[in-house]
């Protein structure tokens, strides 16, 4: 699909914790990437670094990813990790080495980049026993809250877009507004 990105003049809106963690807690975030402390994670889509910041304590390096560099001025004005490192790029071409990431997630910005293509550089760039966490609206949901409604995916789309990209998705979940998929390389 590949619709909009979130509009960069309205940062700060990423960083109310409030609305952010009632969709997805840090917990359930660090839950799903199940981390090691060596790991290297990529953020796909990481906006102000909000979910970024969760993951960052958790891992060797993280690569906070966002095509908007108005995304990365703004984290940076707030304060980065000393083990996250801002890249500005598309999904779909990501500059990292093949296997060179154990984990990536996307939260609430699958909708923005799903492609065969995107996906295929995310199989590309995960190591060989590398997970792959997507939490985004989700297509049953509202609309109160998230891009519109025709916008969003249902979990069993983004789940058969996963898989015929190579991926096992072993986890699904579908709540009110969201979805949250669990993948690992087949």
């Amino acid at each position: 699909m590949g619709y909009h990105t979130f509009d960069a003049s309205r940062a700060d809106k990423l960083e109310e914790a409030g609305k952010r963690y009632r969709f997805l807690s840090a917990e359930e975030l660090l839950w799903a990437l199940s981390l090691s402390s060596d790991d290297t994670v990529a953020d796909l889509g990481s906006g102000t670094g909000f979910f970024t910041d969760d993951v960052a304590p958790h891992a060797d390096a993280v690569h906070a990813v966002d095509v908007q560099e108005a995304m990365h001025e703004y984290y940076r004005e707030k304060g980065v990790p000393e083990n996250v490192d801002l890249v500005t790029s598309d999904v779909s071409d990501l500059p990292f080495d093949d296997g060179g990431v154990d984990a990536a997630f996307s939260t609430m910005t699958y909708h923005e980049f799903a492609s065969d293509a995107s996906l295929a550089e995310i199989r590309r760039v995960l190591a060989p026993d590398g997970r792959l966490v997507v939490v985004d609206w989700a297509a049953t949901g509202s609309g109160e809250h998230g891009p519109p409604v025709d916008e969003r995916f249902s979990a069993d789309e983004a789940a058969t877009a996963l898989r015929d990209a190579g991926f096992v998705v072993e986890h699904e979940a579908v709540r009110p507004e969201t979805l949250l998929l669990i993948a690992t390389l087949e």
